[in-house]
């Protein structure tokens, strides 16, 4: 007698393991596997969950376990997916069950069917031979159908069809098309909406532009290990043409019938990176990312699971779409926090891929101009194939750093006498300025100058920052809102002044300052609008003389031949931070938008603003470049015992009274303490200390760090701490979080 069978269930719930359920009296197809998506009753609601395991086990009495409500899939997710969801979930210490829902498109948690969408294209119908209906053969068929002949006069406008939602969209009918189709005068197909069969064409649909020496080289070595796991640093200059570099290479794996999963920091390069991948392949390809609506989603993830999709081009969150064939995996600004999600599953897509990579035995390139430190030591240790591009193509020169000292002379808007002198120059000249302020509003902060009365956030532990389109207090931490005040609420002053400068600030003082000139403004309030960014790009790219006043949004990866100035604003952010890796972020970001000039034939000129220019990371990073501060920054690391060199977990705990949320920590940090030192691990704990900003939307952010030089001995202390977290009575009455290989320290 067979023994009944168990379905280990993985529900998107916060509780760490599987659950047991009955098989429905249906089965799937395939039979019951893993991977199979069911809808099961789940406490008092009803969730799709996935089968993770079949067998005949089960803590509970078998007459106890509840049964399966529906079987949603005839077929298993893939397994490849599944172990990777798997991974992912036991790295970065997350439920299995909301990691899979994490990496599922929102449709198929829903319980969508895994199915293609398709669409009709109606076309005119021809002889046997090709040749077309005469117009005596037409008449006779049509009859007195004139909504008929209108519908075929249409069609006729239209050689390769037109889609059944355009011809309603021109008054006609389903009828009326089965009419016509029955008469024998036009015929229909179904196509798939995403990622539709190739084409006949060629491949390439434009030719390969011609690589220099440096360029050829990496290719060729590419070309080597592109039929095997391989993490390749591809460090490359800006705009020395890592891109035609990976469009080459996706050209050998298209070849060899593999997919190409590339994967880029930010939604904005999404648009520019398609464009140039379409106009150079005759390939499907699908995009993903979080602004598609959910139906686009789900039909560029079955197109890429199906392998319909040749190349799938991606921010973070497409690292978890499954490829039946895949051939290599392309990560484009690799250092790029982007890539590191957050909140909820906080994991990282460039270190994911190179798991994926491994898993799936294809090459993984990491291309960046300023590699994270990770990285960089990685492939200095022979870890990663170390590829560098030292050049720019054609006669285009790297533009040089240069300080401007803010404490001499006077600023209005926070730009100084050089910069305006420098921007009214090439202005004038005919050429394009990029002003880079990292600093969305009007002004940083509004301040009394009667009493120095600062406006603060009353939830968070912040200033409020003074906005004027439209005019308001607005806190960029928990987005609360205020309205512009008459006066000091301490000392009913009027003289309310605000203090530094933002985008809106530098736009407003360089519109005074030119009046005649065109100004775009691109930062995260200006261009929420759909499709405002692209069309913004757009007009850049006319190359007519403009200016520029923008946040990182337009220091990564974009191409701005005509830009021959940049001015920095404020390059001090970042270099007194408590963040250990805020210098690197800020060489990064310096250097990635010193990028943006000197990137045609025209020379390029990088002003970078300061008060602190004797700073020996500004000086190194100006004089000598970004590999010379990568070292300096590497030795600091080393001697402090920081990553790469030790591995960390942070630990986030919030409520809302801060005695609880330490109360909490301190005593979970206590059990693991004790943990480390029963099991004489090589791991440290350290805190709990309140977190940089204390208080956020009225809670209190404690932090726990957890360090070891083992990624064992991290793992099993940061288990320690969620086990005694989850038995913790507190624990319900505050919110916990586990960050692995935290990129942000606040």
């Amino acid at each position: 007698m067979s023994l009944p069978l168990v379905l280990h269930v993985a529900v998107p719930s916060p509780l760490r393991r599987l659950f047991d359920y009955r098989p429905s009296r249906t089965a799937p197809e395939c039979g019951w596997c893993k991977g199979i998506r069911v809808r099961v009753s789940f406490g008092n609601r009803t969730v799709v969950g996935i089968v993770m395991g079949v067998d005949s086990n089960s803590d509970l009495p078998y007459a106890d376990l509840k049964p399966v409500t529906d079987v949603l899939d005839d077929a298993p997710l893939p397994e490849d997916w599944l172990q990777l969801c798997e991974f992912t979930a036991r790295y970065y210490q997350y439920p299995l069950g909301e990691t899979l829902a994490h990496a599922l498109p929102k449709l198929l948690r829903q319980g969508r069917a895994l199915e293609a969408q398709t669409r009709e294209r109606w076309k005119v119908a021809t002889h046997t031979n090709g040749a077309p209906f005469s117009e005596e053969e037409k008449s006779e068929r049509l009859g007195r159908a004139t909504r008929q002949k209108a519908l075929l006069a249409l069609l006729e406008q239209y050689p390769l069809g037109m889609f059944s939602s355009a011809i309603m969209a021109h008054g006609f009918t389903r009828p009326q098309l089965e009419g016509l189709e029955h008469k024998g005068l036009i015929s229909h197909q179904q196509e798939w909406v995403t990622g539709g069969a190739s084409s006949s064409k060629p491949l390439l649909a434009e030719p390969a532009l011609p690589l220099n020496r440096e360029q050829g080289e990496a290719l060729s070595r590419l070309h080597q290990v592109i039929n095997e796991f391989a993490p390749v640093l591809l460090h490359g200059i800006t705009g020395s043409g890592k891109t035609e570099v990976y469009l080459q290479l996706i050209d050998a794996v298209l070849r060899r019938g593999k997919q190409a999963l590339v994967l880029v920091p930010e939604i904005g390069l999404t648009p520019q990176t398609l464009s140039r991948f379409r106009k150079r392949f005759n390939a499907p390809i699908v995009v993903m990312h979080s602004n598609m609506s959910d139906t686009e989603r789900l039909d560029g993830w079955e197109a890429a699971r199906s392998g319909r999709a040749k190349i799938v081009i991606g921010t973070r969150s497409a690292i978890f779409t499954p490829m039946q064939a895949l051939g290599t995996i392309i990560v484009d600004e690799e250092h790029d926090n982007s890539f590191k999600q957050q909140d909820t599953l906080r994991y990282n897509a460039r270190d994911l891929a190179l798991v994926r990579g491994r898993r799936e035995n294809v090459p993984v390139i990491l291309g960046s101009a300023t590699p994270s430190l990770e990285t960089l030591l990685h492939a200095r240790q022979g870890r990663y194939c170390y590829l560098r591009l030292t050049q720019r193509p054609g006669n285009a020169m790297p533009a040089k750093l240069e300080l401007v000292d803010l404490r001499i002379g006077q600023r209005r808007g926070g730009i100084g006498a050089v910069a305006i002198k420098a921007i009214k120059a090439q202005l004038e000249a005919g050429h394009q300025v990029l002003v880079f302020i990292n600093r969305r509003g009007f002004a940083p902060t509004l301040s009394c100058q009667a009493c120095g009365y600062v406006f603060e956030c009353s939830h968070c532990d912040a200033r409020l920052t003074y906005h004027r389109q439209p005019p308001m207090l607005l806190c960029h931490h928990c987005e609360h809102r205020w309205p512009i005040p008459d006066a000091c609420p301490k000392c009913q002053s009027a003289d309310l002044r605000p203090l530094g400068a933002g985008t809106e600030r530098a736009e407003e003082t360089l519109a005074e300052l030119l009046p005649d000139v065109r100004i775009l403004r691109i930062d995260r309030d200006s261009m929420r609008r759909r499709h405002a960014l692209e069309e913004a790009i757009d007009e850049i790219k006319r190359n007519e003389p403009c200016l520029l006043v923008g946040t990182q949004i337009l220091a990564k990866g974009h191409h701005f031949p005509h830009v021959t100035l940049v001015v920095v604003v404020n390059a001090d952010g970042g270099l007194y931070s408590a963040d250990f890796r805020a210098p690197e972020h800020m060489a990064q970001l310096l250097v990635q938008v010193a990028g943006r000039t000197g990137r045609s034939s025209l020379p390029g000129q990088v002003l970078i603003q300061t008060m602190h220019p004797d700073d020996p990371m500004l000086t190194t990073l100006t004089t000598e470049g970004y590999d010379a501060l990568a070292d300096q920054l590497l030795d600091e690391r080393r001697m402090a015992q920081l990553p790469p060199f030790q591995h960390m977990a942070l630990l986030r705990f919030e409520g809302a009274q801060m005695e609880q949320v330490m109360t909490l920590a301190q005593e979970v940090a206590d059990t693991a303490r004790a943990h480390i030192q029963q099991h004489q691990l090589p791991a440290l704990c350290m805190g709990p200390s309140p977190a940089p900003m204390e208080r956020r939307q009225n809670r209190y952010h404690v932090q726990l760090l957890v360090t070891s030089e083992q990624r064992s001995a991290r793992h099993d202390t940061v288990a320690c701490l969620i086990q005694a977290l989850t038995q913790h009575p507190l624990a319900r009455r505050c919110r916990w979080s586990v960050d692995i290989d935290p990129q942000l320290m606040g």
